[in-house]
């Protein structure tokens, strides 16, 4: 008997060119850090409006880089059913992302969370897009991203359950 496949997690953006890898680069590098079964939860990621197979953005990849992080091998998937499905979590970079998954999942999804949204203060849960713009402009996306870590990893400790409080 062969052991069960890890729990995943699944990052949400548009184009999954730019926020949604950067998100899954900097969520399983902080997961790998904890103790179990935090540890073994796979990061995945994909779009909304993501066409299969291209490449990710360059300022994504030097946005990361600087932290350590390389997801220069990142190619873009399209989200679907099936990763909806598999899925113990799913985190949107917008309250647009997460209605249209609720528009077009043929089952309701009710997994569905924005990255940010677990963070204690009150301000904007929701991460901009960085499309287009300069390096600046990536590395403040990816700095929202890394300042939900910290809650993001205390709610994935309540869905795994009494185990998975044990920190580290």
């Amino acid at each position: 008997m062969s052991a069960p496949e890890p729990a995943t997690v699944l990052v949400v953006c548009t184009a999954n060119i730019c926020r949604s890898p950067m998100a899954a680069g900097l969520l399983q590098h902080a997961l790998a850090a904890q103790p179990e079964p935090l540890r073994s939860l796979r990061v995945r990621s994909a779009g909304v409006a993501a066409r299969d197979g291209q490449r990710v953005s360059e300022n994504s990849i030097l946005a990361l880089k600087k932290t350590g992080i390389d997801i220069s091998g990142h190619v873009s998937r399209a989200l679907t059913d099936t990763l909806l499905t598999e899925a113990l979590v799913v985190l949107c970079m917008t309250e647009s992302h997460r209605a249209m998954i609720q528009l077009q999942a043929e089952t309701p999804a009710r997994h569905l969370f924005l990255f940010r949204e677990f963070m204690p203060q009150r301000g904007d849960k929701e991460i901009p897009d960085p499309y287009g713009g300069s390096l600046k402009v990536y590395e403040a996306a990816r700095d929202e991203m890394v300042e939900a870590i910290p809650s993001l990893l205390e709610f994935l400790k309540t869905r795994l359950g009494p185990g998975a409080a044990r920190a580290s």
